[in-house]
């Protein structure tokens, strides 16, 4: 056996932080998360940068922010950052690293620092590219049947899933990932990256999971009286356009399914526990739990990412250390501001291994602290950009030139808009000053004589989504290449014209 601590990162794709039992939530059932928080420390505080799928599993590969990775949209087909990534370092200090499960790079076989990937890329064969659990399914007699479901990666429609659990994808990335731990060289330290696909839509959760929660009455979403206001951001009302083809109970039923997408994952993660105590190395393991975004579940009307707004940009993060490691003090909450830029240098810290220079991250467990956090994600006329100070939050929308201001201490479901309260005028101002100067990209074009000033306003008007948010179809025989994008968002609409 070695020294030398190994390290087990495991991440969630659109798993909101309050999505825990130790949290508080008065539903969601996270045995196994809540005993790991315990058995480590738990960031209250923990964002990520964007809440978008590849922005920020570049940040999190990198420990740098969108601004220094080029991705703060969703650009599918962009080239990692010649950079060192945490698995090259990694390797650089004498250990193996492997991963399981969605990786989100592109090319999709890009290893990125890895011994080997074994990849979940949820379908995506316009690139060219079958992954292995495509290949999994096909060695089963279930060539092709992935998405015979019917649902949508982007889409709120739910069902059980269709085929037998040994088959679900989440099953799939448990068992390899415990076969890579058992077959690890038992003379180098490993590195593993478990990355599940779910919670993330289509949500399709095993009938058990989903017969689990038939006994708990599921909490209904918060909406603020903000977003009903018919001058409300321009991306807030797109945003809540999606939840508007919901009825509220058909609201508490994807919650279900969403709940149930989770504790499958968190009992399987149990299986992957079981395993480093089995093979005797558990104790000398470093485990993170964390997710790239949550989703906002109905929240304010909203549904997905992609705004800001604490359901989807609030994650979770669990650290625990060695068994016995005094930097990571057992059943500890921090409230610390933490980004998915501090997961790399986290991690080596821990581990005693030099972080690169390039990266911007801050390690969790030193003592330096960031004062405040920047956030963006977009472009167009749904971008918006936030600050927070861990306490108060600024969101700006630049159509229209509006910001909220919100006190997620005191108001955590972002009920109270403070941005009008003249009590809390200096913090608006101070936290408007900070969003101004990491403005870049032609966002700087917002200011105008040192203030915000944005561009004017309009208003959304959605049409019909053809695409059913880039619904897969039969994958046997496998989809050509083609020159389709990978998502092809909801269209909107022209505004009519006046007269």
């Amino acid at each position: 056996m070695t020294e030398r601590a190994n390290v087990l990162l495991i991440t969630a794709d659109h798993w909101p932080a309050h999505l825990l039992g130790i949290a508080g939530h008065p539903v969601i059932q996270t045995p196994t998360l809540d005993e790991l928080a315990r058995c480590g420390v738990r960031y209250t505080n923990a964002y990520t940068e964007c809440p978008v799928c590849i922005p920020a599993r570049r940040t999190l590969q990198t420990g740098v922010s969108p601004r220094t990775h080029g991705d703060r949209i969703y650009k599918e087909k962009l080239a990692m950052p010649e950079i060192p990534t945490m698995a090259s370092t990694f390797r650089g200090a004498g250990y193996q690293a492997f991963a399981v499960g969605k990786l989100h790079v592109f090319p999709q076989r890009n290893r990125i620092g890895f011994d080997d990937v074994i990849l979940d890329e949820e379908g995506r064969t316009m690139y060219g590219v079958t992954d292995d659990y495509e290949m999994y399914l096909g060695d089963q007699g279930l060539a092709g049947r992935q998405f015979l479901h019917g649902m949508a990666n982007n889409d709120y429609a739910f069902r059980p899933w269709h085929l037998a659990e040994e088959h679900h994808a989440t099953n799939w990335a448990t068992r390899e990932m415990a076969r890579l731990i058992k077959r690890r060289d038992p003379t180098r330290p490993a590195f593993w990256f478990t990355s599940y696909r779910h919670p993330h839509p289509p949500l399709v959760p095993l009938p058990t999971y989903v017969d689990m929660y038939r006994p708990f009455e599921i909490d209904e979403p918060n909406v603020a009286d903000w977003v009903m206001r018919t001058d409300a951001p321009y991306a807030v009302q797109g945003a809540a356009f999606k939840g508007s083809k919901l009825n509220p109970r058909q609201q508490l039923e994807v919650r279900r399914a969403f709940y149930a997408l989770c504790t499958h994952i968190d009992h399987q993660i149990r299986v992957l526990i079981g395993t480093l105590r089995e093979e005797g190395i558990l104790n000398n393991t470093i485990i993170c739990f964390s997710s790239d975004h949550g989703d906002m579940l109905g929240n304010h009307s909203m549904w997905a990412k992609r705004v800001l707004y604490q359901p989807s940009v609030n994650v979770p993060m669990i650290v625990v250390g060695p068994t016995g490691d005094p930097r990571v003090p057992e059943g500890t909450t921090y409230d610390r501001v933490v980004g998915w830029q501090d997961i790399m240098p986290t991690l080596l810290d821990l581990c005693g291994i030099d972080i690169p220079e390039s990266v911007e991250g801050i390690s969790m467990i030193g003592d330096k602290r960031r004062d405040w956090l920047y956030c963006e994600v977009g472009e167009d006329l749904h971008a918006s950009r936030m600050v927070t100070d861990g306490r108060f939050k600024l969101i700006y929308y630049p159509v229209g030139n509006r910001s909220q201001l919100f006190d997620t201490r005191q108001d955590l479901y972002e009920m109270m808009d403070l941005s009008g309260d003249s009590k809390h005028e200096a913090k608006l101002l101070d936290l408007s000053r900070i969003l101004m100067l990491q403005l870049y990209g032609g966002d700087e074009n917002w200011v105008k004589d040192g203030r915000l000033a944005g561009v004017p306003g309009t208003k959304f008007h959605p049409a019909g989504n053809r695409t059913l948010s880039a619904q897969r179809g039969s994958h046997w025989p496998p989809p050509s290449q083609m020159n389709i994008p990978q998502i092809e968002w909801n269209p909107e609409k022209p505004a009519p014209a006046e007269g």
